[in-house]
Formats: structure tokens, C-alpha cells, sequence
């Protein structure tokens, strides 16, 4: 009998467990990073809520970071940034700075949904327009400022041209299937 290889992954919410402080919760976070990449798990992703006194998951990009900083081959990344709370410029621009310190070993999944209740969700917005509306064109402008040197745009980030992070679309409708099949990006469900 032949023996099969699954990749496994882990997703991350990083809960405060009962008993735990922010910081403990950081803390375990980054033990079971290291536990599943010690197994041979392949991506360890962190989610992105916000107002949420039972997780400490609001700063997606700093908890990669640490992460990244305590492992030394396992994927990390997100799982997913939700775009609309933020610049895509600032998206490309942190991950490829991550990427630049850490080649090779940072994922950057999208969703559209604010990971939040609708006040949070409005105090998280850059504009008064429902950014869910604008997410096509939010990750189009990502995969730009991602682009290579040489594409003709004004604007890249810098460092992150080039690094080629595997950008992931994640979602639970066929509109954020769609939009990845439009763009050739994996999409995770």
C-alpha cells in the first residue's frame, strides 16, 4: 500500500483560553507554531478579527511576524488579511518587508469580509464607500504593487516587488471563487 502525503495546515484565531492574559495567548500562538512545524504541517495561517476581548488576532501582520521570527521553515501567513480594513499599498508593503526578511515562508490570504461587527467594521474603513464593493479591484492593485520592476506603474512597494509571496483569495461564496478564477489565485474556502 502506498503511503499518501496531505499537506496540513493550521489556521490560527489566536483565542485568549480561559486562565490566559493577551500576552500567554501570544505566547501559546507561537508554541503551537512551532509544535505543527516540528510535525511537518506546511502553512500556519492567523486570522484577522477585531473588538473581539477573547482573541488577540487585530494585528494579523505583527503576530506573522513574531511567528515567523520563532519558526524557521513552516509558511506563515494570513488567513486572511481582510482587505477592506485596510490600504492595499500598506498590505504590500508590510509583506514584503516579511518576505524580504523571510524568503519563501509568507502567505498572504485576502478576504472581503470586515472579520468584525459593523461598528468596528465602520470605525476600520479608509472611506465612507463599502470597500467589500471595491475588494477586485483593492487585490488587482495589490498584485501591481507585487508586480515586477519593470511593469509600468507609478506606484510599487518597495521592498515586496518581485518576492512573489503566493497570494491566497479566501471566501464562502462563488463571488470570491470567481474573482480567483478571474485572476488565476488559489482560492480557499
Amino acid at each position: 500500500m502506498a503511503t499518501i502525503n496531505i499537506p496540513v495546515s493550521v489556521l490560527n484565531l489566536a483565542p485568549i483560553r480561559k486562565g490566559q492574559n493577551p500576552s500567554q495567548a501570544i505566547e501559546s500562538m507561537v508554541d503551537l507554531a512551532q509544535a505543527v512545524e516540528k510535525m511537518g504541517y506546511q502553512r500556519y495561517w492567523i486570522a484577522e478579527h477585531h473588538n473581539t476581548a477573547t482573541l488577540v488576532s487585530s494585528a494579523t501582520s505583527i503576530l506573522i511576524k513574531h511567528v515567523l521570527e520563532h519558526t524557521s521553515t513552516i509558511h506563515v501567513g494570513s488567513g486572511g488579511i481582510m482587505l477592506p480594513n485596510h490600504s492595499p499599498l500598506v498590505v504590500a508593503e508590510q509583506f514584503g518587508t516579511m518576505a524580504t526578511i523571510y524568503p519563501n515562508r509568507v502567505d498572504l490570504g485576502l478576504g472581503r469580509a470586515p472579520g468584525t461587527d459593523m461598528m468596528t467594521a465602520s470605525a476600520l474603513r479608509r472611506s465612507k464607500n463599502d470597500p467589500v464593493y471595491t475588494f477586485p479591484n483593492d487585490v488587482q492593485a495589490l498584485l501591481t504593487y507585487f508586480g515586477p520592476a519593470d511593469q509600468q506603474s507609478y506606484v510599487k512597494a518597495y521592498p515586496g516587488v518581485d518576492t512573489n509571496i503566493p497570494i491566497y483569495i479566501l471566501g464562502s461564496s462563488t463571488d470570491s471563487a470567481y474573482l480567483a478564477a478571474s485572476l488565476g489565485l488559489p482560492y480557499v474556502f
